[in-house]
């Protein structure tokens, strides 16, 4: 398919990793609707900088973790999709997400529903309603985390919410084959965002720590994240299927 005519579906596109797919995405010609949940200011610029960059991008209000409004995005979709003179999108980032602390002893019901809600029962819904508006070749990125392999303190009940994000993404490849739509993961290591409260971002020491347990010997950020999802949405990735790429500088190897 033309990148020229592409267009993705990225959500938790206004920050850090989705932020930055879209605009690798946009420097290929690929048009984007990008999902936000609070901060459409933050939204807004990435949809300036990505028109900046030569490909018109949407930006639409979603949260992932509230299920009864996917029917609604949905049609959002499809009347974007209509106003960009076109049917179908091509390719679909499940990036939105949002961090835990919790611990296996102290983990609470609450705090399971709801990263249970936020990064498994909420992509594998929004991916479904979404297939009928998919073209056929397109390709899936689901978002995971170094910590769905190692274990780590106080991700009890994160890691393996990701986890099972993974074995989705294989079932979702397997099913999806007769439409030649491939599905990949991306599993990125610490990273510099706000994410997790800016934890690696703002707290040299954590960055330190963690950058000592990395072969390259530093943490990551946005821009060593987003090239390899666009990569995996290119036709150069066409033959990658059901494979899990960690990008984390080979921490805790």
């Amino acid at each position: 398919m033309s990148t020229q005519s592409s267009i993705a579906i990225v959500t938790g596109g206004s920050r850090g990793i989705g932020r930055d797919t879209v605009l690798r995405l946009a420097a290929r010609g690929v048009r984007s609707i990008l999902t936000f949940n609070a901060n459409q200011v933050e939204a807004d610029k990435v949809v300036a900088l990505s028109a900046e960059a030569g490909a018109p991008a949407v930006a639409l209000q979603l949260d992932v973790g509230r299920t009864a409004s996917f029917d609604d995005f949905v049609a959002r979709v499809r009347g974007t999709l209509s106003r960009m003179g076109a049917e179908r999108f091509d390719y679909l980032v499940n990036n939105a997400g949002t961090s835990s602390t919790a611990t296996f002893v102290e983990g609470t019901e609450a705090q399971l529903d709801e990263q249970f809600a936020v990064h498994f029962k909420g992509p594998f819904l929004l991916s479904q309603k979404l297939l009928p508006l998919m073209a056929d070749g397109g390709r899936i990125v689901n978002v995971s985390s170094g910590l769905a392999r190692f274990a780590f303190p106080g991700r009890a009940v994160y890691g393996p919410m990701k986890a099972a994000v993974e074995t989705l993404s294989r079932y979702m490849a397997l099913e999806l084959g007769p439409r030649r739509i491939a599905v990949n993961v991306v599993a990125p290591g610490a990273i510099a965002t706000d994410f997790s409260g800016g934890i690696v971002r703002d707290n040299p020491e954590v960055a330190k720590a963690l950058a000592s347990h990395t072969a390259l010997g530093r943490v990551g950020h946005p821009d060593d994240v987003g090239p390899v999802i666009a990569a995996l949405l290119s036709d150069a990735f066409r033959w990658v299927n059901a494979q899990r790429i960690e990008v984390a500088g080979g921490i805790h190897i």
